[in-house]
């Protein structure tokens, strides 16, 4: 798109139709699902195949069918030399790979009086190796364009040209645009007559867990590259390796001479570059690369493919290269030139999207009815609707996102200017706040909200505030709150009290500090030895989080800030908490608003366990009582729901003269619904404006306290990144990861002394296998302090020796360290690690050196 205003503004405008149809569940905008109604294809042989026999295409009655069986091939098609392939633009992709389709009049060309209405044949295969068809121009359609419109036209056959033709201005006349493929359109543009926009939301997730988790490992570099070779390094540390370790806290240096520096990539055999991409961080200063070109081919004989820019202000990724259609044995990076007349390079990461990994657009096989138990809203919709479906989204939020996947590509160009940084963007970001969920789509977003945390960003604190907790008094508290009504025990107002600035020259925490700044303040735990370095500063945390909102049902509410929801029991949303309507103490909400904040720019967690209603509230999302209450009172939503459709007979019977214009709140306070309210009966004709009532006073029963909490988060967290999560994104970088599976403390877990396949670390992964989930989270406090996922784990062998077979496991909170004994058996293993996870709380070890 180039800087071009008018073609952004089409797509601005195309973006708000297309969300429109979603939003009303209509057929999008044909533009979005042009199919060209031609598409020429040649065979392109595999450069390792030594044959030099003519190569012969397979036809199918559908692709459906197992390509690799002759039984189901129909027949077999040999184009002659020099000539194309002509199929429809209509494409299916599945498991097997990209399929394309060919009519009766196309078939016809290669085999006259064949029996099949259409056919198909597979262009591109998920496998490496073997022929490939290749999409070319065909000699005749080039000649008579020629013939017709001078050597320069070409009419627009792609979707993303067609949109730019129907929805910019242009001066003088528009492009020409190549024949579509009407029916297949039509296919494309089709909805399902129950389906509802609920669905939509759905499919987008479903399709988030089934691809975008497999997408954000495209970044693999091992499936595609046999080595990587650099043209120097300034130390040893600084290795080639770190290009692909996947931390952006990482870099390669070069150590040369100005302009002389280059990445050479030495590809697998049949790879076919998509996408080439390169992670950069403006704070490097002149050390970041400006100016790149790519060159490719076979031995010394390189062409130059591209020339790229980088923005100065850029951090996050680049695509460099893009859309290769045969493979390059070589690939080199060339930095031609730094920011500011820089003399060496730093580069931060180098990820790789190409054809044998999974460059093969949507797959319909995801969509099988096996794999839609957790969707109950999809189950029942043919898979390929649901896999065309899926497809408008690619092509819509093409619109969103960088350019690492092909279906975030349009977008991409579009969300910078969307993101509402000043007045006049923010009614268009508007539109796409009423679909957030498509955002799980999005690449791009991730860099600007990286961009938006960077650019405000304070500096570290000049010392770490050094606070001194009992803990024992707390535990006291919680176990009788009525000692302590003013809660001054509770571990949250020592931390709150011990932070206030001791003069008026000394400020706040701002909170505000960059992400590897992960200790906010220093712990000293009365009548606890403890060095802290981390692990008490995470305990104070956890015992903040479980005062606020406790894990345990049977547990009475240490602090009045927020309380249980009337769902207790409810299994879906037995531990739901909202902020408490008569609390006022509105400082402190602000407060515990500026933790979250730090909270979701750190890599620590307030574990709070708020229900969506809250969550959307804080971030500026709509809420609606059909969608969002139940989770808060479902009891009172279902009789609400009952009353609306009774009979007045029915009504009278159960009501009578005793309902009266009054609600309970969430904390058990009665509020009037009217002047006089209590006073006053509902009669059946009136029961509509009761029921409108009493849901505006339960959803907004906590506005106030929400509001302060949501004033404190904005203090730490800009409203930009807000915007571009959804809540459920929110809750998870603030809470962490509820659900602690034995797959995911694995991929956590290093060992040190100890081998993977040694006794006791097999007695371990055993133990937690039987751990309920609620288990895992009270193991993960213990060897952490954090009791939600992610956090690190290292495992040492007990410090008492191999022969101590009796001992309580042992652990460092500060380094997140597990001492495991040598346990006879799994199941002793499991009694000692869960009397350990349960019962030691308090850390009394680290100032006692173990030689004493």
């Amino acid at each position: 798109m180039g800087d071009n205003p008018h073609l952004l503004l089409g797509r601005i405008r195309f973006l708000n139709r297309c969300i429109e149809t979603f939003r009303r569940s209509e057929p999008v905008p044909e533009c979005l699902c042009y199919v060209p109604k031609e598409v020429c294809y040649k065979i392109c042989k595999d450069s390792s195949s030594s044959s030099s026999a003519s190569s012969s295409v397979s036809v199918f009655e559908s692709p459906h069918q197992t390509a690799h069986s002759k039984k189901a091939c129909k027949y077999n098609i040999e184009p002659k030399k020099g000539t194309c392939i002509r199929t429809t633009g209509e494409e299916y992709c599945n498991s097997q790979g990209l399929w394309v389709k060919m009519n009766k009049e196309q078939l016809e060309e290669h085999r006259p009086g064949q029996d099949l209405e259409e056919g198909w044949i597979l262009v591109c295969k998920h496998t490496e190796g073997g022929d490939r068809l290749v999409p070319v121009e065909s000699p005749e359609t080039v000649t008579r364009q020629q013939q017709l419109f001078g050597y320069d036209h070409k009419p627009c056959n792609r979707w993303e040209q067609v949109v730019d033709v129907e929805n910019a201005l242009y001066i003088g006349e528009k492009p020409k645009i190549a024949e579509c493929d009407e029916a297949a359109i039509q296919k494309l543009r089709y909805v399902p007559p129950t389906w509802t926009y609920e669905c939509d939301e759905d499919l987008v997730h479903y399709f988030y867990d089934h691809i975008g988790k497999e997408d954000e490992n495209l970044g693999s570099v091992k499936q595609c590259v046999t080595s990587i070779d650099v043209s120097s390094c300034s130390v040893s540390k600084i290795k080639p390796s770190c290009l692909t370790d996947g931390d952006v806290e990482t870099y390669w240096e070069s150590d040369g001479m100005q302009g002389q520096h280059w990445i050479r990539l030495h590809m697998k055999k049949g790879t076919v570059v998509n996408k080439l991409i390169l992670t950069v961080d403006s704070t490097d200063d002149n050390y970041m690369p400006k100016r790149v070109t790519v060159f490719g081919g076979e031995g010394d004989n390189l062409k130059k493919l591209s020339d790229v820019t980088i923005d100065d202000n850029l951090i996050g990724e680049v695509c460099v290269l893009e859309d290769m259609t045969s493979h390059l044995p070589v690939i080199e990076i060339r930095i031609e030139e730094c920011r500011e007349d820089g003399i060496d390079v730093r580069i931060r990461g180098l990820k790789i999207k190409s054809s044998c990994e999974r460059d093969l657009g949507l797959n319909a096989d995801v969509f099988q009815s096996s794999n839609l138990v957790r969707y109950p809203r999809l189950q029942g919709t043919p898979p390929d609707i649901l896999y065309r479906r899926a497809t408008k989204y690619l092509r819509c939020f093409q619109f969103v996102s960088l350019s690492v996947c092909r279906f975030i590509n349009l977008l991409d160009s579009a969300l910078p200017h969307l993101v509402p940084a000043w007045d006049y963007s923010l009614g268009t970001f508007n539109q796409i706040k009423s679909i957030k969920q498509f955002l799980l789509l999005s690449k791009r977003r991730s860099a600007l909200i990286t961009q938006c945390l960077k650019d405000s960003e304070t500096s570290k604190p000049n010392f770490m505030p050094r606070l001194y907790i009992n803990r024992r008094l707390a535990m006291e508290h919680r176990d009788n709150s009525s000692l302590d009504p003013t809660c001054k025990n509770a571990v949250f107002n020592q931390v709150y009290e011990g932070l206030k600035p001791s003069d008026k020259f000394e400020k706040t925490l701002d909170y505000r500090w960059p992400a590897r700044y992960d200790q906010w303040w220093e712990c000293k735990f009365i009548a606890e030895g403890i060095i802290d370095q981390g692990g008490g500063f995470r305990d104070s945390l956890a015992d903040m989080s479980e005062e606020l909102c406790p894990s345990s049902s049977e547990c009475p509410m240490p602090l009045p800030f927020f309380s249980r929801t009337s769902n207790q029991g409810d299994f879906e949303a037995r531990d739901y908490y909202v902020p408490t309507p008569s609390c006022k103490e509105f400082h402190k909400y602000e407060w515990i608003g500026q933790l979250m904040g730090a909270a979701l720019r750190g890599k620590d967690f307030l574990v709070l366990a708020l229900p969506g209603l809250v969550w959307k509230q804080l971030i500026g999302e709509a809420v609606s009582w059909s969608k969002d209450f139940a989770a808060v009172d479902s009891v009172l939503v279902n009789l609400l729901e009952a009353m609306e459709n009774m009979d007045q007979e029915t009504f009278e019977f159960r009501f009578g003269e005793e309902l009266v214009y009054t609600t309970l709140l969430t904390d058990g306070s009665m509020v009037e619904l009217i002047p006089g309210g209590s006073n006053v009966s509902v009669r059946y004709e009136d029961r509509s404006e009761f029921i409108r009532l009493v849901q505006k006073a339960r959803m907004e029963e906590s506005k106030q306290q929400i509001a302060a909490i949501q004033t404190g988060l904005l203090k730490v967290v800009p409203q930009a990144v807000l915007d571009l999560l959804t809540w459920q994104e929110v809750e998870k970088k603030i809470c962490g990861d509820p659900e602690i599976t034995v797959e995911a403390l694995k991929r956590l877990t290093r060992y040190e002394d100890l081998e993977q396949s040694d006794v006791r670390v097999q007695y371990l992964w055993e133990a937690l296998t039987n751990f309920t989930n609620e288990d895992r989270s009270r193991f993960l406090r213990f060897v952490t302090g954090r009791s939600r996922l992610p956090a690190p784990i290292y495992v040492f062998p007990d410090k008492q020796g191999s022969e101590t077979t009796d001992a309580l496991p042992q652990s460092s909170t500060c380094s997140s360290t597990l001492y495991l004994p040598n346990y006879p058996s799994a199941k002793v293993c499991e009694e000692k690690l869960r009397y350990a996870a349960y019962n030691c709380v308090a850390i009394d070890t680290d100032m006692s050196p173990w030689e004493e």
